[in-house]
């Protein structure tokens, strides 16, 4: 091995157990509750919802522009929401929440390894024409972010944020 592919190695050691690797063209048939048997991991950025507890369901559309509308989301601390993700153009388009820093080295890996596959609780793989969800839970205030971090589509301002009072 040489030392790129043991970075990497040691890098996927250090994920929580619940990350599952796995990237592409597909949107990985996900079920908007896959993760629900899950244990709970809290993040800097908050944790999984419940969707039990979902207050309200936040439209979002992603197209081949580049651009997530709204791009800016207003969030109590402590509430549970759904993003509804659509995808309206012709290509594979992500929604990926994180603290600015998570979100740009993501966004360097995936420049690196595009076919990097990741099946988290707080993203979503959304083929053209289609919906999915995230249902999340913002536990913490402060500002955090959401990208497509698809090779391109990061640098191209494929970004938004989210505000948690």
């Amino acid at each position: 091995m040489n030392r790129t592919t043991l970075g990497w190695v040691a890098a996927l050691a250090m994920l929580p157990p619940t990350a599952v690797l796995a990237h592409g063209e597909a949107d990985h048939g996900r079920k908007p509750h896959a993760h629900a048997t899950a244990p709970v991991a809290d993040t800097p950025f908050g944790r999984p919802g419940d969707a039990r507890k979902v207050s309200r369901t936040i439209a979002i559309r992603m197209t081949d522009n580049m651009r997530f509308t709204p791009d800016l989301l207003t969030i109590k601390r402590g509430e549970t929401v759904r993003l509804k993700v659509s995808n309206g153009g012709q290509m594979l388009h992500e929604l990926v929440l994180g603290t600015e820093d998570a979100l740009k080295a993501h966004a360097e890996a995936m420049k690196k390894h595009p076919g990097m596959a990741h099946d988290e609780p707080s993203m979503v793989h959304v083929a053209a024409g289609k919906t999915g969800e995230i249902v999340w839970q913002f536990n913490r205030a402060g500002e955090f972010g959401f990208a497509c971090l698809l090779p391109g589509h990061f640098e191209a301002g494929m970004t938004g944020k989210v505000v948690v009072r």
